[in-house]
């Protein structure tokens, strides 16, 4: 009788498991569990304090666990935070980009610092796709809003193609028609494949576009959901819900 093998799922792009870190006696991470697979988006949600910023420090490599494991495709960032971070694109709340550069010019200049150069038909091509104008992408950012930043920074994140996207209030200050495209591009992402780990306070963002939201307090998550349906999630139960972690915090 021939015997077949099951084979084995493949881990996660993101996987933090009991992880714990301390900055002197404070305890940050406290048996943190979190893992992201490959064409999923997790969002993150947490009050001041709760551990968010830290958590991403850690898959980045700026911070080591005391104790459990940090992985990023495999890698120990921590241990290779070079080759954990060459798998990453990092979106922060607040884009660095070169305000006397135009949008053409930072995606080539950081697509070359990072060892992706690409031509500037494919970079419009991504700027056309991230939804910026056509007539900004010869602007310099001096001018440009905070929405067209992030549409400048999530085309060089899809153009370097790396497989995991990280992602820190990516939609603070937003106006309600930007966050929309931005969701947009957000799925874009995920249909390539790419592990999405957003950290957020804007709950329908989140449910918007989440696959699993997670409620992350005193430095491990504590409530975890699905979408579920086509209503996804229960927008109201989650507000109940964050309200109050909120007032707990």
């Amino acid at each position: 009788m021939q015997h077949t093998t099951t084979p084995h799922a493949p881990p996660p792009d993101i996987a933090l498991t009991a992880v714990t870190l301390a900055y002197g006696t404070h305890r940050v991470l406290d048996g943190l569990s979190l893992h992201v697979a490959a064409g999923e988006i997790y969002a993150l949600l947490g009050g001041n304090g709760a551990g968010k910023s830290t958590t991403l420090s850690a898959l980045l490599g700026f911070v080591t666990a005391d104790a459990g494991s940090v992985q990023v495709g495999g890698i120990d960032p921590a241990a290779d935070p070079d080759a954990a971070r060459r798998r990453i694109a990092y979106l922060p709340e607040n884009v660095a980009l070169y305000e006397h550069l135009s949008a053409v010019e930072n995606a080539d200049y950081l697509l070359a610092l990072s060892g992706n150069p690409r031509s500037r038909g494919e970079i419009v091509e991504a700027l056309s796709g991230a939804g910026l104008q056509d007539r900004a992408f010869d602007q310099r950012l001096g001018g440009f809003s905070k929405g067209m930043r992030q549409k400048v920074a999530i085309a060089v994140a899809l153009l370097r193609e790396v497989p995991v996207l990280l992602l820190d209030e990516p939609t603070s200050g937003l106006d309600p028609r930007a966050t929309a495209d931005f969701n947009a591009l957000l799925r874009a992402v995920r249909t390539r494949g790419t592990a999405v780990l957003m950290v957020t306070h804007d709950l329908l963002s989140a449910a918007d576009v989440a696959d699993r939201i997670g409620f992350l307090e005193r430095g491990r998550i504590v409530e975890e959901i699905a979408a579920e349906g086509e209503a996804r999630f229960d927008v109201r139960a989650l507000h109940d819900r964050f309200a109050q972690q909120a007032l707990a915090a």
